[in-house]
């Protein structure tokens, strides 16, 4: 059987490991076992979100509304724009797939960060097209301003970044747009926007702003994180009219169920909820510093749910990772982006407890 030839160049994006395997694989019982790699809220869904998918269980044999109006609506009225400048996907990685292919012909250029979520250069490959990388660990507008030559097709800004964590200046970002030529799509992933706009209201980058200034760029985001919606699969695109028309063009019938949409919606309602899950992470994350200074491990200063460690040349982060999978605990070994450092997932109290235990007495 012959493969297309552009699936030569893909590896397989690896997920972070399941609590299921982890149990199968060590002899760890489910509930000893703490997952501290996929980013996901450690307080779960909103308690009014769990209520309205339980209520609504009866329904699941029943395709969903697909204008998806509720929810499209209910992210204009938040973001003040318009429900034909939204579209919504099977998480935000699926907005980028439709990018992907209503953009790219075979041999275009996307331009990205060295070290940024790796969907980008997967759905860049299935495509036909070439990733072109800006060789720096955090995202440096200058050094994307050098490559603005190559008229690269789609430009990925990752802010807050995944999986270093740091973000850009708002003002940066569209000072950086004016730059670019307007038949370049630029995409700002902002996953993790909650977390940024909490500790620093300078980085918030709000959609209607960008899209009303840069017709040429799409602003992206998820229910996955600070919304605790991770096993529904929710993300949204917002963007100028014509460019969301052509997208909807590639959206699959019912791409979203009956009940993600119903939970999306209501997580969007309770921002007391949100609230108290950004500012308990931001709490914990303080311990972890405190924690990365005291035992001589280096951290990038983080706008997400998560914090990066880098170890010394004398010390493996991938040994550290399996060995804390052996105790049960679940993180993210950064190998695969050549890095010799793991990002852990801000965690309960507890959990994070744990966590400072079980590294402690692994270097001991």
């Amino acid at each position: 059987m012959r493969f297309r030839k552009e699936l030569e160049k893909i590896k397989t994006y690896e997920a972070g490991k399941p609590i299921e395997l982890i149990a199968r694989d060590y002899g760890v019982a489910e509930n000893e076992i703490i997952k501290l790699a996929s980013n996901e809220n450690p307080f779960g869904a909103s308690p009014k979100v769990v209520a309205k998918v339980a209520s609504l269980a009866s329904r699941i044999s029943r395709y969903p509304d697909d204008s998806y109006f509720v929810l499209k609506k209910a992210l204009a009225e938040r973001f003040t724009v318009e429900s034909k400048n939204v579209i919504i996907g099977s998480g935000s990685d699926q907005i980028f797939e439709f990018i992907s292919h209503a953009l790219i012909d075979r041999g275009d250029l996307v331009l990205q960060n060295r070290i940024t979520f790796a969907m980008y250069a997967i759905y860049t490959a299935q495509t036909g097209g070439e990733t072109v990388v800006v060789d720096s660990d955090r995202h440096d507008l200058k050094a994307f301003e050098a490559h603005l030559d190559k008229k690269p097709k789609i430009i990925y800004l990752c802010t807050p970044s995944n999986p270093y964590g740091d973000a850009l200046f708002s003002e940066d970002i569209f000072e950086f747009l004016k730059k670019v030529d307007p038949q370049t799509l630029v995409v700002i992933d902002a996953a993790y926007m909650e977390y940024a706009a909490f500790k620093d209201p300078r980085k918030y980058i709000d959609p209607k702003e960008l899209i009303d200034k840069f017709p040429n760029a799409i602003y992206t985001g998820t229910f996955s994180k600070a919304y605790g919606l991770g096993g529904m699969r929710v993300g949204y695109g917002i963007g100028e009219e014509s460019l969301i028309k052509e997208l909807h063009k590639l959206r699959a019938p019912f791409n979203i169920t009956t009940l993600s949409l119903a939970a999306a919606a209501i997580a969007l309602e309770d921002r007391e909820f949100v609230k108290k899950s950004v500012e308990h992470n931001f709490k914990e994350m303080k311990r972890y510093e405190k924690f990365a200074v005291q035992n001589g491990l280096k951290y990038e200063p983080s706008y997400t749910n998560f914090i990066a460690l880098f170890f010394g040349q004398n010390e493996s982060a991938s040994d550290i990772a399996d060995a804390l999978l052996k105790k049960g605990m679940i993180v993210r070994d950064l190998k695969s982006y050549h890095l010799n450092a793991i990002r852990v997932t801000i965690g309960l109290t507890a959990e994070n407890d744990r966590f400072f235990e079980l590294f402690q007495e692994l270097r001991r």
